[in-house]
Parts: structure tokens; C-alpha cells; sequence
């Protein structure tokens, strides 16, 4: 049975890398053409747009996983039923259960591989990806600043300057009936160890009462309130930090009071993704038992198409509506894939035992 089970793993494999073959350089197709709306002849160039894309290919891989494994997963049980592979499996006594958990195995590894690719290499470069746009369109992120909160205390850095420097810094102050008590602002800072910053060329001003008082400083310590993380990461849409990074990133929102509902959400879909990948590749084994022609096998893969679709689709609806209702991460990012998956084997146990 050791034999069967790598036959029909190498099958699936060779599925997985047919569908990848297909969908990724359409996908990436379509990121360049984004990209081809904001090139110019002042900053963006077509050779950095064309670097982007390829930069974003890994995430554009890991995105696509479960669509992935559902095409592949078709096209290599499809082919083994158009040759009456599986008809000879099933007449030898293999249950399409043993055959699916043999396919869930293919999945498990897909998974796994994504994951690796996610941590390692997917969200490194497209990091790099979106800092090398910010930087060759400064324009885009002229009113854009980092924010951040902790107790009555308020930060705003205008902008990070070369090695990362915080450059326009603004700080209020605010006391438990939520008046201003202090205001400060600074040209640059400079962070030091133990979560100090030295800020240079200070304003600062402070509220008693009815009295005012200004002063103008050359240099003021001042505790930062920021994560330790790289100030850039903080800048970072969510889908494109690493698992490691959302943790620290979540933990520091939820500490200061802040909002981490986007965080919370991207971080369970780490593991949705994976869990969503092994329910693809379980309904393509309903698929691939059904009754089929010589001509058959592409309507299954249109079919499993529009099914992945639907599924992307719904997915990104559910996370805006957590995203907007504050609905429960955990819920949002993990529950609708252990759902589907359950779909799935549900599915294949019916069709065994309807099947004998």
C-alpha cells in the first residue's frame, strides 16, 4: 500500500505544480498591470514595477494555496480516473476514504511548504516590496504618519528619514479629565537603548490652569511608547507580516488600548490558510469519483475554478465584516476553513458508504 500511496502522491504533486504553472503567472499578470497605472517618469519606473511583481510572486503563491490544491487536486485524480486508475483502486478494495486521506496528505504538505515560504521568504520581500514603492512614490504618503497611544499619552511621527530616523515628532499629553496638559514638537529623534529617545530641536509647550509656558530645547529624553519592532513595520499592511511580527505587533496594540482587530484577524488566517488548503484538496475527491468522459476533465477544473472563486470571494467578505463589526478574530480567521474542512470529509464519508 506504501507503493499506491507515493503513486498517488506523486500524481497530486504533479497536480499542484501544473496549477501553479497556471494560476501564477496570471495573478502576476494582473499585479503588473495595477502596477502599470502609477508608473512615471519621475520616480516609479517599469523596471522597479516589474521588481515589485516579482517580489509579491511568494505571497501571490502562499495566497493561492487553497486554489492551488483544489485545481491540482482535480486535475491529478481527474487524470487517474480518466485512465480507470481509481475504478482499478476501488475494485481492489481502497475506500475513496483512504484515498482522500492519502490526498489530504499531499495537502498537508502543500500547507506546510506555504507556511515555510510565508515565514521565510513571502513576507521578507514583499516588505521590501512595498518600501521600495513608498520610497520610489514619496508623494503617496506625504499625509501619512505613524500613530500610536499608551494611557494619556499621544504620538505622531510625521515621517522615518534615512536609517529609519523619526522625523517630525509630535506628542500630547493628556490628563484623566482628557485636557491638554502638554505638547511637544520635535524635528528629529534619535533611539537609543532601553526605549529612550533623544529628541532634537524641541518645542515644548505646558498648560497649568490658565498659564501657558514655551520653551524652545536643543535636545529632551523622552520615553518612547512605540514597540520595539522597526518603526517601518508599523507602516506595513497586515497581510504582508510574518506570523512572529503580527504577534509582537498585536501584543503592543493590545497593551497601549489600540485597535488590533485587522492584526488579530490577519494573524489567525495564518493558520485559516493552511486548514483551508486541506478542505480544497478533500473536494476534489467527490470530484475526480463522479462518472467521467474522455472530454470531462476540464469542466471539473471550471467547476473547481468557480468554486475556489466563491470561496476567495465569501472569505474576504467575512473579513471586512470582522474587520468593520469587530466580530472575534479566532471566529472570523479559522472557523469559516475547520467549517469547510468538515464540509469536506463529511463529503467524502457519504460518498464511501454510498459507494460500495
Amino acid at each position: 500500500m506504501k507503493i499506491l500511496d507515493l503513486y498517488i502522491l506523486r500524481n497530486v504533486f504533479l497536480g499542484f505544480i501544473a496549477a501553479a504553472a497556471l494560476l501564477l503567472p496570471l495573478f502576476s499578470t494582473l499585479d503588473l498591470v495595477g502596477e502599470l497605472d502609477d508608473i512615471n517618469d519621475e520616480g516609479y519606473r517599469l523596471a522597479q514595477a516589474l521588481q515589485v511583481v516579482l517580489m509579491i510572486m511568494p505571497r501571490r503563491a502562499v495566497e493561492l494555496g487553497p486554489f492551488i490544491a483544489l485545481l491540482g487536486g482535480i486535475a491529478a485524480l481527474g487524470q487517474l480516473a480518466l485512465s480507470q486508475e481509481l475504478s482499478i483502486m476501488r475494485a481492489a478494495g481502497i475506500s475513496a476514504t483512504r484515498i482522500g486521506l492519502t490526498t489530504l496528505l499531499a495537502g498537508a504538505l502543500l500547507a506546510g511548504a506555504l507556511g515555510a515560504l510565508d515565514e521565510l521568504l513571502a513576507s521578507p520581500l514583499q516588505q521590501k516590496a512595498v518600501q521600495m514603492r513608498a520610497h520610489a512614490k514619496p508623494d503617496n504618503d506625504k499625509d501619512k504618519g505613524i500613530w500610536a497611544r499608551k494611557d494619556g499619552q499621544v504620538v505622531r511621527i510625521g515621517s522615518l528619514g534615512t536609517g529609519r530616523v523619526p522625523n517630525h515628532l509630535e506628542i500630547f499629553q493628556f490628563d484623566e479629565r482628557n485636557q491638554l496638559q502638554e505638547y511637544i514638537l520635535a524635528e528629529r529623534a534619535e533611539i537609543q537603548p532601553g526605549g529612550i529617545w533623544q529628541l532634537y530641536n524641541v518645542q515644548q509647550k505646558r498648560w497649568d490652569g490658565d498659564s501657558e509656558s514655551v520653551q524652545q530645547l536643543e535636545q529632551l529624553p523622552w520615553r518612547a511608547i512605540l514597540p520595539d519592532t522597526p518603526l517601518d513595520e508599523v507602516t506595513l499592511p497586515p497581510e504582508s507580516l510574518s506570523a512572529r511580527q503580527l504577534r509582537g505587533y498585536v501584543h503592543f496594540l493590545q497593551n497601549t488600548g489600540q485597535p488590533a482587530i485587522q492584526f488579530e484577524i490577519a494573524l489567525w488566517q495564518k493558520l485559516g490558510v493552511p486548514i483551508l488548503t486541506l478542505a480544497m484538496i478533500l473536494f476534489a475527491v467527490p470530484f475526480s469519483f463522479e462518472p467521467v468522459r474522455s472530454s470531462g476533465l476540464g469542466s471539473r477544473l471550471a467547476l473547481g475554478a468557480v468554486m475556489g472563486l466563491l470561496v476567495y470571494i465569501s472569505n474576504e467578505i467575512l473579513v471586512s465584516l470582522g474587520q468593520l463589526f469587530k466580530l472575534n478574530a479566532l471566529l472570523v480567521g479559522v472557523m469559516p476553513a475547520l467549517v469547510l474542512l468538515g464540509m469536506a470529509l463529511a463529503l467524502v464519508r457519504r460518498f464511501d458508504r454510498s459507494r460500495p
